[in-house]
């Protein structure tokens, strides 16, 4: 009997695992004019950079290897290192593992680290993360040894409008992550406030094709997404550094098996009320 999947889709991950949408994409961030999405080969990893959910594509183009994610939580400071940790892998995934004692150079495709970032933060519309800024003792008159390079780009709406017009996809996306907060912002509880996001999009002919034909997975896999940021914000106001993550992991476990979010907090003590962002 094959391994039960522990690591479940994201909606971003969901939309973009298809290659057209994904050529379509890739397009727009990086101004190239690719037709054929069988160019593309896919070969993320599960649960190297997020925990129980897949928010990110690795993807192979063109002789470069681009690591793509999507966030909707505070940047993290440590995307550098994590994605020097995920392409190691992917590396070592994609060689032979007898070739690099070979004497001959061995070729490999170009690294590319893409986040977009959808999160309610402040943030600017394009930033630079740099693996260096982590290095201690860093020299200044001499340059790093290893370097990687991390480009985040703002997609909430507004932020990145050329990015919008070149994929309408990455826009519709956008646009339906900001309607679901618009209506839960307006009172309605999160299923109910995804369920009438989906329903408004379809009607207005956004991710129409998408929706229509994922509608009840969506709503799930949104429903789980953002109870886990919840899940973060409770694990951060609630524990010391230490017991952060023993806290989220438990949380987290209780959301997987279908415990309200209400009743997990009853379980695990925690009294203070969190608006889901």
């Amino acid at each position: 009997m094959p391994a039960k999947r522990k690591y479940k889709d994201s909606v971003f991950t969901s939309l973009f695992k298809d290659k057209k949408r994904l050529l379509e994409l890739y397009n727009a961030i990086d101004g190239t004019s690719y037709k054929d999405p069988n160019i593309i080969s896919i070969n993320t990893l599960d649960g190297v950079l997020f925990p129980n959910r897949q928010n990110d594509i690795s993807f192979i183009i063109g002789g470069k290897l681009v690591v793509l994610i999507e966030h909707q939580s505070s940047i993290n400071e440590n995307m550098p290192l994590r994605f020097l940790i995920y392409v190691s892998k992917v590396y070592e995934k994609i060689i032979d593992p007898k070739g690099i004692y070979k004497q001959s150079l061995i070729k490999i495709p170009r690294p590319e680290f893409i986040v977009l970032y959808n999160g309610t933060d402040k943030y600017p519309k394009e930033k630079i993360l740099k693996l260096s800024d982590a290095f201690e003792q860093l020299g200044i008159k001499k340059a790093p040894e290893l370097e990687l390079s991390v480009r985040v780009l703002n997609i909430n709406k507004g932020h990145n409008p050329k990015l919008e017009q070149k994929s309408k996809n990455l826009a519709g996306y956008s646009f339906f992550v900001a309607k679901v907060r618009e209506f839960q912002y307006s009172g309605n509880p999160l299923k109910e406030a995804i369920e009438k996001a989906v329903v408004y999009c379809i009607n207005k002919g956004i991710l129409r094709d998408y929706l229509r034909q994922n509608s009840s997975e969506v709503v799930n896999m949104m429903t789980t997404e953002f109870k886990l940021k919840d899940a973060i914000a409770v694990a951060k106001e609630e524990g010391r550094e230490e017991g952060e993550a023993k806290g989220m992991k438990k949380l987290i476990t209780l959301l997987e098996r279908g415990i309200p979010l209400a009743e997990a907090k009853r379980r695990l003590g925690v009294t203070r009320n969190y608006a889901v962002r």
